[in-house]
């Protein structure tokens, strides 16, 4: 169970991430157990795990940092003006946006980067049997993107997965790990190449 406290507001220093982060992985985004959207109200991303040579060792709980996705030409996020929240409740603070600016030719591609928060392990609270790699972007898209490529950059961990004794506990916290993500990638140590922000997001290079 969560045990009762206050959490950290930010995490890691401000210069930004130490080792071993940041942390890649990627892959096509695949459907997961469909719980994000229409019990939470916070949609995630599933990526697969297999073939990610670190994550066996990696603490299961919340971590956060940066997504890239490569979105079809006719996706409305890649013509939309207007930012919507991607979460049905409201954050106390804003979504922070990229300070990246992605050349011409990688935009022109369809990749586009935005801030994270996301879950590495079972979930105890719905028992899963599998361990699973779920990412909540943080954007407003507009419309899904399953079959579509997303890598990410983990720039830090920022707490253990709990049980939970109801629903709505589990939906408080989610919400303030997405505020704790708002705070931390805010700061300019978290937006660079130190952060993971470099051409293995859009497909320049590959990384490890």
């Amino acid at each position: 169970m969560r045990p009762d406290g206050p959490r950290p507001e930010i995490i890691g220093e401000d210069s930004g991430p130490s080792a071993p982060f940041p942390l890649r992985m990627g892959g096509k985004v695949v459907k997961g157990f469909g719980r994000g959207s229409k019990e939470l109200g916070i949609p995630t991303a599933n990526l697969p795990v297999e073939g990610t040579p670190w994550i066996s060792d990696a603490k299961s709980g919340v971590y956060f940092g940066w997504a890239s996705l490569l979105l079809p030409s006719d996706h409305p996020a890649l013509t939309s003006t207007k930012p919507i929240s991607s979460t049905t409740f409201p954050t106390e603070v804003p979504y922070p946006s990229t300070s990246v600016e992605l050349p011409t030719e990688v935009k022109e591609k369809g990749w586009r980067v935005y801030p994270m928060v996301m879950s590495i392990g079972f979930n105890p609270f719905y028992g899963n049997t599998v361990r699973s790699a779920e990412v909540h972007v943080m954007h407003g898209f507009g419309r899904d993107f399953y079959g579509c490529e997303m890598r990410i950059a983990i720039g830090g961990f920022i707490r253990p997965e709990y049980d939970y004794e109801s629903l709505e506990k589990l939906v408080e916290d989610i919400k303030e790990d997405i505020e704790v993500t708002s705070r931390s990638l805010a700061r300019p140590g978290w937006s660079g190449k130190e952060a993971g922000v470099d051409g293995y997001l859009w497909d320049e290079a590959a990384s490890s």
